[in-house]
């Protein structure tokens, strides 16, 4: 199939097995995550096929072809969190919308974007006291009028991280730089000053993770403790609901796949910005700046390249 094809289409980036199999001026549409493996970006920089990536597609501001599979870990990210804080996996045998005459969990979102604002969503119906946490004075504002009463936000930085990690049953991880290495806002020395059993669903996994202890693990074995945390750090959490993610993810991606099929990369990329936002790899150079950052690599502009 490979060998045929002039564009393949998949869900994950290609597995190392399959590295050998992609070959000059192939088309690979996919999400890569580039910024999180060198070994991916080296891979792919060798074989010299174009590498377009779901995740960097901009359009009018926004990431429509990352948005539903955000959706979908946002909101699994708080049915995942509130199964691992039962005892029996671990974690501090609390029910996250508590009961009357006992006070719900409280669950932390660092990250106010769509998996965080999925993620407070589903906390906040299930009852749990919701801490939202962003950059963007905005956003904030716009959270502030659309969520629950049971949601609070909060203005982020590395105090006001510290303080509600002291307290917080469940921390959900939802940064996001798009295209680029995900920052460690919650370092190894914060584990100690949380409650043993706390939970952390470190979502933020596909680009690095923005938890310092996370490393990515599988739905066959998703959690690991350290210093008394349980972490889930799943690198494919929508994976889980197949079903669901596939009709949200060919929702969006069929669109551009056609314009790709129709009209070939170069084509499609010199009339579309969309597009390429999209082009990460390309004949051998690293056209999407935060990958050549994240390794230190030689940048070349996806206009230089076309």
């Amino acid at each position: 199939v490979f060998a045929r094809a002039d564009m393949i289409m998949k869900v994950k980036e290609p597995l190392p097995e399959e590295y050998p199999l992609c070959r000059p001026g192939q088309t690979i549409f996919t999400y890569f995550h580039f910024a999180a493996s060198r070994e991916l970006t080296e891979g792919m920089l060798h074989s010299g096929s174009v590498c377009i990536a779901y995740e960097t597609v901009e359009e009018r501001g926004t990431l429509p072809l990352l948005t539903p599979m955000s959706e979908v870990a946002g909101r699994m990210s708080i049915q995942e969190g509130a199964k691992y804080l039962e005892k029996p996996q671990m974690g501090r045998g609390i029910l996250l919308g508590g009961i009357p005459g006992v006070e719900p969990a409280t669950v932390m979102v660092i990250g106010g974007g769509v998996v965080g604002t999925n993620a407070a969503k589903m906390a906040a119906g299930l009852g749990a006291r919701v801490i939202i946490l962003d950059l963007d004075a905005d956003r904030l504002r716009y959270l502030d009028d659309v969520m629950p009463a049971n949601c609070t936000t909060l203005f982020s930085n590395p105090y006001s991280i510290r303080k509600v990690l002291r307290y917080a049953d469940l921390v959900i991880g939802a940064v996001l730089i798009p295209g680029a290495k995900a920052p460690a806002l919650v370092t190894r020395e914060d584990l100690k000053t949380m409650h043993e059993g706390a939970v952390i669903v470190d979502v933020a996994v596909d680009q690095g993770g923005c938890v310092e202890t996370t490393r990515p693990t599988t739905h066959s074995n998703p959690t690991y403790i350290v210093d008394g945390i349980v972490h889930y750090s799943v690198a494919n959490m929508p994976g889980a609901v197949g079903r669901t993610s596939t009709y949200g993810l060919t929702n969006v991606t069929l669109r551009y796949a056609r314009i790709l099929a129709r009209d070939g990369w170069q084509k499609a990329a010199r009339a579309s910005a969309a597009i390429r936002s999209g082009v990460s790899v390309a004949e051998g150079k690293v056209t999407y700046g935060a990958v050549a950052e994240a390794f230190d690599m030689e940048h070349e502009p996806i206009e230089s390249v076309l």
